[in-house]
């Protein structure tokens, strides 16, 4: 080879090896060498299976045979990823495309390789940061949600408490039915159905507590939102019972399904309603919050209105930014985790005034087509 030929191979940013019919390597460009970690000279003359963990060590020359005898390619002229063997021992990714040179017999091929373990590790860097910046934004929802259920406990407590003092007062009936010496037992029978239900009642509202704020991953489904509306229903109504508001629940008939987490997207509306009812609570409020559901083309909406005071003008362009708020002891941190949530599940949440009065915050879905509920 002549030594402008080998300066334009030694130029080439990719490894360049050409070998002849029976895969001993003729030249050996300079990059070659440094991927590879052999000299040129050490490389000249030996199979280039040296290149090669197994199994392809092994099976290199009967591909070359195969395609000398047959003419079909295994890989020559179409190229693929491969795993190539430096000379220490160590393995890295390749990208190694092959061809046939023209005007030889028997034929000599070149093929073109290069290193792509900066671009593998660059995407596992990537991949592990993505997954660092969700477990992060996972736990801090989940902080939220614990902080959210501890601003409710007191109408939590009040909900739990109502079947529990129904439970006592019909287990006293029950005994003072048992102890007539001619008890009737169709009241006896009914006191005890009604341990039952408030029992029942008692333990669903315990069940979708823990669920709510229960760590764990993020499970995506097709979900029917005005189902996820009403599983929240009996939590954020105490809580709206306790503080005096009255709470309104207005949902479509029917909804396209939409695909997302049931805990997540009710930590949205926790966010939302208790936002609501601290908003009503000034003396000169009308102490009315409004949750709405409604299908609105291609996306399904959840609205969460109110008619308090409305949002300082102040803070409006910084709504959701990380740590903005107005309330004296308010972190910053409910709409901002809210709408990365709703982002993250390709949808929007914003803000508008309501009317005559107050905000209305509405978050929006994807609608799966053709699927209603």
């Amino acid at each position: 080879m002549n030594g402008e030929l080998q300066a334009l191979l030694d130029a080439c940013i990719d490894a360049v090896i050409i070998i002849d019919h029976r895969g001993c390597i003729m030249t050996f460009n300079r990059t070659a060498a440094r991927m590879f970690g052999y000299e040129a000279a050490q490389a000249i003359g030996r199979n280039v299976s040296m290149l090669m963990p197994g199994p392809d060590r092994e099976q290199h020359d009967q591909y070359l045979a195969r395609y000398l005898e047959t003419g079909t390619p295994h890989i020559i002229g179409i190229g693929r990823e491969v795993t190539a063997l430096r000379s220490d021992g160590s393995q890295f990714p390749a990208s190694l495309a092959i061809g046939r040179i023209d005007g030889h017999s028997p034929p000599h091929f070149v093929g073109f390789l290069h290193d792509l373990s900066s671009r593998r590790a660059r995407e596992a860097q990537r991949i592990a940061a993505e997954e660092a910046v969700q477990e992060a934004r996972e736990r801090l929802t989940h902080v939220a949600r614990l902080s959210t259920m501890g601003e409710m406990t007191t109408g939590l407590a009040h909900e739990i408490n109502q079947p529990l003092t129904a439970i006592t007062m019909y287990a006293q009936a029950a005994e003072r039915l048992a102890a007539q010496p001619s008890p009737d037992l169709g009241e006896l029978v009914e006191a005890l159905r009604q341990i039952s239900a408030q029992a029942l009642r008692a333990g669903e509202i315990i069940r979708r507590l823990r669920e709510l704020v229960r760590n764990r991953q993020v499970r995506e489904e097709l979900l029917d939102l005005n189902a996820v509306v009403r599983e929240l229903a009996v939590l954020v109504e105490s809580d709206a019972r306790v503080n005096n508001v009255r709470l309104e629940i207005d949902l479509a008939a029917t909804l396209p399904t939409v695909l997302g987490d049931t805990i997540q997207l009710q930590q949205v509306m926790l966010n939302l309603v208790r936002n609501a009812i601290e908003a009503v609570q000034s003396p000169d409020s009308q102490r009315l919050v409004t949750l709405r559901t409604a299908h609105t083309g291609s996306a399904v909406e959840m609205s969460v209105s109110d008619l308090g005071t409305g949002i300082d003008p102040a803070i409006r362009d910084r709504l959701f930014e990380t740590f903005a708020t107005t309330k004296p002891a308010g972190t910053g941190l409910g709409l901002a985790i809210s709408r990365s949530i709703v982002e993250a599940h390709g949808g929007k949440l914003t803000w508008r005034a309501n009317q005559p009065c107050g905000s209305c915050f509405v978050f929006s879905l994807p609608a799966i087509n053709g699927v209603n509920v």
